[in-house]
């Protein structure tokens, strides 16, 4: 059960990240071009919040099922182990809870431009605090 759930989370972060950078770049698109916020460009957001929320949700069964939670609590010293078990979820939910916040803005934003900011600013950070913190090593 534990390796098909770090298997999961390993491949849908793939999809997740993908999401998060076309919401990115349409966001930037449409700031720049001045053009109107469309139910397209909402469920692009939208497909980038909720695949996000499911990797949060994965990471987090996995990190307590996982035996490098426990393993950690003892040895803060080893870079690698404090990556995985003690930056790499923190950061991520701070990115999380930034998308999230992100798109509550866009909801409550009066015009396109103030949406497409919202969402560019907030998962653009989101995105950056997520790259930062990948056990990069463990991917390739």
């Amino acid at each position: 059960m534990y390796t098909f759930i770090q298997k999961f989370h390993s491949g849908w972060a793939y999809l997740a990240l993908l999401l998060l950078v076309v919401a990115v770049i349409n966001s930037i698109a449409g700031m720049s071009s001045k053009k109107e916020f469309t139910p397209k460009d909402r469920k692009i957001a939208l497909f980038g919040l909720i695949a996000t929320h499911i990797q949060l949700v994965v990471g987090l069964i996995l990190y307590f099922v996982s035996p490098l939670g426990k393993a950690a609590l003892g040895n803060m010293s080893d870079s690698a182990l404090r990556l995985t078990s003690l930056e790499h979820p923190l950061i991520n939910l701070i990115a999380i809870t930034l998308i999230t916040i992100g798109w509550s803005k866009h909801k409550r934003a009066a015009t396109s431009e103030a949406k497409f900011k919202s969402i560019a600013i907030f998962y653009g950070l989101g995105l950056v605090l997520i790259l930062s913190r990948i056990p990069w090593n463990l991917w390739f």
